[in-house]
């Protein structure tokens, strides 16, 4: 695969935001990550970048609520509950759904993805769907690896660029 070069403006302009995002860092704010505990050594993974994302961006660790439970059917329900509380501008949902040799994986992902999307708008509250759903363990551990292809530190960023949408649309 042949590799695009990174124009200079291109990267003045992601130099600038980043500098915009950390300067408007969200300190205040509250996250809630929802984590499912199957999978764990694949969900743990993407919750250490997930957080490590956010405190890199400022938000403090005092304002990261961290709820874990046991399998990713029960993030929708987890993050609803959260949700509902009023407490955190957005919640994060983290898991691994990993194909079996059944199709018992595409329902559950359907249901977390549905249930995830549902809550979201049910609560008013953003509810970002940091699942991953691979064919093999060896994905799983791939997209989980620390780095820029991380789905926790892609959901750390997204979430913290809703709460500066919602804040300058003040909606």
């Amino acid at each position: 695969m042949k590799k695009i070069p990174v124009i200079a403006s291109d990267r003045r302009e992601r130099s600038n935001l980043m500098r915009l995002l950390r300067r408007s860092a969200p300190r205040n704010d509250k996250i809630g990550i929802v984590v499912s505990e199957f999978n764990r050594h694949i969900t743990q993974r993407l919750l250490n970048q997930c957080r490590l994302e956010l405190n890199r961006r400022g938000l403090p660790e005092k304002n990261i609520r961290v709820v874990w439970v046991p399998g990713a059917y029960e993030l929708p329900f987890m993050a609803q509950r959260l949700a509902k509380t009023k407490r955190f501008q957005v919640i994060i949902c983290l898991g691994c759904v990993i194909k079996g040799q059944t199709d018992h994986n595409t329902h559950i992902a359907r249901w977390v993805s549905v249930g995830i999307g549902q809550a979201s708008l049910h609560s008013n509250v953003p509810i970002f769907f940091g699942v991953l759903t691979p064919k093999n363990e060896a994905q799983a551990l791939a997209r989980s690896k620390p780095g820029p292809l991380n789905r926790g530190r892609e959901m750390a960023e997204a979430a913290l660029k809703m709460i500066q949408t919602l804040k300058k649309e003040r909606v």
